[in-house]
């Protein structure tokens, strides 16, 4: 058997990895190593035409914008507003992009790449020391060669001072424009108006509604309104038929459901999302964005999530044919909070 005590060299070998040098040894900087353009002129030349070319594409995407913005605005339908997004947002992309693009291989390939090193001093330099720095900032904009390189300070300036008008234009385009907020106080819903299936706008029977179903509902004839995107956005609706018996009402809104179905805004009130995910066994609405959660048997309360309010419920009662017909408008307005609402 061995006479070594093991736990005697774990303190003799723990104690040596605690010992802690005085200095380190400076290991000084590797040794440089120049590029292509440093050595070649016709690279360094090669290299500047690249960065004008990422420069004139940004502009190109600036330009692509501003004629997508004018020339292609949204319509009526979802492609005209798919295509207007789309465009609008490839300009965007192409002109930021070309901008950022440039500036990285400009500073790669053109500035100077030397290290440098300074010792550690005092923050407030003295005056010869702060003239110093203004001169080394003087160097550097020597060095980044856009003085002498006229056709590289025409690219970049054009850049420059054009991609902001991918933000200005559009604000400025609203000026003026309708901020009448009192508008999303009402949908189009009104008494006796049907309730239909979204999209084919079917009208919808309760004897069609089982327990259990679920229906996305928009009203009828919303193709006919003059903005009908804009008041379909406001006015869809999630429509359930539950138990009466697992049903929670209060007394003042007794009347608004119809043998068990209830209709409530599909228009999360938290940012606005669709909320249209049922699970039957818990009679729980999930909004997919941010998972607040809204029980559809106990007036849409929220039980979980961000949301701070209830879905607004659609009132809703049958005519004389057995069709689903609207009450009346929601009592409040629907979506996420803005400054003017009352409740």
């Amino acid at each position: 058997m061995s006479n070594e005590n093991p736990s005697s060299d774990v303190v003799v070998h723990t104690a040596a990895a605690t010992q802690v040098p005085e200095r380190f040894e400076n290991p000084g900087l590797p040794v440089h190593k120049a590029r292509m353009g440093d050595t070649d002129p016709a690279a360094a030349k090669r290299s500047e035409r690249q960065v004008v070319a990422l420069f004139g594409l940004s502009v190109l995407g600036t330009v692509g914008f501003l004629v997508a913005y004018f020339a292609v605005p949204p319509g009526e339908t979802v492609e005209s507003i798919r295509l207007s997004n789309l465009l609008l947002g490839l300009g965007l992309f192409v002109g930021m992009f070309g901008i950022g693009a440039a500036a990285v291989h400009w500073a790669k390939s053109l500035m100077s790449d030397h290290e440098a090193t300074e010792d550690r001093h005092p923050q407030r330099s003295d005056a010869t020391t702060r003239a110093a720095a203004l001169d080394v900032l003087a160097e550097g904009a020597a060095d980044s060669g856009i003085g002498r390189r006229g056709l590289l300070k025409g690219a970049v300036l054009s850049a420059v001072v054009l991609a902001p008008l991918t933000i200005a234009v559009p604000l400025i385009g609203q000026v003026g424009g309708d901020w009448n907020v009192s508008k999303f106080r009402h949908t189009i819903w009104e008494p006796g108006r049907r309730l239909a299936r979204d999209p084919s706008g079917t009208p919808i029977k309760a004897s069609d509604v089982t327990i259990g179903s679920v229906f996305h509902v928009i009203p009828e004839g919303l193709r006919d309104e003059e903005h009908w995107i804009e008041e379909k956005a406001k006015a869809v609706v999630l429509m359930v038929r539950l138990d009466p018996a697992v049903l929670k009402e209060s007394p003042e809104r007794a009347g608004w459901s119809y043998e068990g179905i209830v209709a409530y805004s599909k228009i999360c009130t938290h940012v606005g999302c669709p909320v249209a995910l049922y699970e039957q066994q818990t009679h729980h609405l999930l909004c997919p964005c941010h998972q607040s959660t809204f029980d559809i048997a106990d007036g849409a309360r929220v039980v979980f999530g961000p949301a701070k309010r209830a879905l607004p419920q659609l009132p809703i009662t049958v005519n004389d044919e057995g069709y689903l017909i609207a009450q009346d408008d929601f009592d409040e307005p629907i979506g996420p909070s803005y400054w003017e609402r009352l409740k």
